[in-house]
């Protein structure tokens, strides 16, 4: 059977494989410690879910305009305008399916085939997969544990040719929780403006960062770049409405006329009722977003206390999202358990706590683990981890 050769580019989710070896055991009534899930487990704030009940009684159910309705995009104005002192009108915003299909409108917006697009890794895999499906080449930045996985100016900036067509950033990132710093992204700016590359922000954990830093990314672009920038955001991870489906992306009214394009043959407009609810979340009050921060950095502080126990795994503590990235690269050998990949195959089938390989974000040698799940789950997860590899010491 032959498919279009597309395909041949790009792989499917490693994280999307760990949920279904997680769905197999829990359908065998195993008691699974869930890790490897980039979803919060609070449940959507009632504010929110109660927006969605009213627009279903009032019969919000037709189609509405392919790039959002105007409540919607005008409330994801106002927010940007609160939060970032940026000014967006509602003709420069597009609603889409989630912050994974307001990249996808990029890179069938912006990127050509042939041309080199920047990014940095330990990178979402997603990302790089997008920018394939283009036919467009990913160039990797690396970025390293020592340096607390922060994107820098000079090693983004060592990356750009005559081909590089766009700079996707994601901050803070998914696996890593990292940031860039603002000054570094100012940098960026000034040097990639001779040659009008495109700059894409991706900023779907923007409201989970846990220190007092100023990273205020979307001002610094807004002013020297509005006219090449993209921002990417979502109601997924702030206000855990994963599965509500709503993200956006802002940027200049051409961009957002040509995604729109790309959207009108894809999935046309979001579900009426989820952008009903993003209405209340982004517009109502925000302290659930709040305390959802709140226990998040509780949890990660916990973690990574608990996993500090044994020396072997080495953390950075992540400044945003809801992961740990630690290196396990002492637990592995050629002898034993030689890959990051196996080690996380293996611990779940003989300790049931399940989290994602580095091998899934172009990091071998590191793991993936999700604190977006309960205190004494996550104490469950730390104590099974520590026996298993207290039991391959001895194998």
């Amino acid at each position: 059977m032959t498919f279009a050769e597309r395909l041949a580019r790009v792989s499917s989710s490693q994280t999307q494989q760990v949920a279904l070896a997680t769905q197999r055991l829990q359908r065998e009534g195993i008691d699974v410690v869930d890790l490897g899930a980039g979803e919060p487990d609070f449940d959507t704030p009632v504010h929110i879910r109660t927006a969605a009940i009213d627009a279903i009684n009032a019969g919000f159910t037709k189609y509405t305009p392919n790039a959002g309705i105007s409540e919607l995009k005008e409330s994801i104005c106002r927010r940007y305008s609160a939060d970032y002192d940026v000014t967006y009108e509602a003709n420069e915003v597009i609603v889409c399916a989630g912050g994974k299909q307001a990249l996808f409108n990029v890179a069938m917006a912006l990127f050509n085939r042939g041309d080199e697009i920047i990014t940095h890794a330990p990178v979402w895999p997603t990302i790089v997969e997008q920018i394939r499906l283009a036919g467009s080449e990913p160039v990797i930045v690396r970025t390293y544990p020592e340096d607390g996985f922060a994107v820098t100016a000079e090693r983004v900036l060592s990356a750009v040719t005559p081909r590089t067509r766009a700079i996707v950033l994601n901050s803070p990132g998914n696996p890593t929780g990292a940031l860039i710093a603002e000054e570094e992204l100012a940098v960026i700016v000034e040097e990639t403006e001779t040659a009008g590359i495109w700059l894409v922000l991706d900023l779907c954990y923007e409201q989970l960062i846990y220190e007092d830093v100023s990273h205020n990314l979307p001002a610094i672009v807004f002013g020297a770049a509005g006219d090449r920038t993209v921002l990417v955001g979502s109601t997924s991870k702030s206000y855990a409405m994963t599965g509500w489906r709503c993200g956006w992306a802002l940027g200049p009214r051409a961009f957002v006329e040509a995604a729109n394009t790309v959207q009108s043959h894809v999935t046309s407009n979001v579900s009426s009722i989820t952008q009903h609810a993003s209405v209340a979340a982004l517009a109502g009050s925000q302290h659930c977003v709040e305390e959802m921060r709140t226990e998040y950095r509780t949890r990660r502080d916990r973690l990574i206390e608990w996993l500090a126990k044994e020396s072997r795994i080495r953390v950075v503590p992540p400044a945003g999202a809801f992961y740990l990235f630690p290196d396990i690269s002492e637990l592995l050998s050629p002898t034993g358990i030689r890959t990051s990949a196996e080690f996380a195959s293996r611990l779940l089938e003989d300790a049931h706590v399940a989290l994602t390989p580095g091998e899934a974000f172009d990091a071998p040698g590191f793991l993936r683990l999700s604190y977006a799940t309960s205190v004494n789950r996550l104490k469950i997860g730390a104590d099974r981890i520590q026996q298993f590899v207290t039991a391959i010491g001895t194998e």
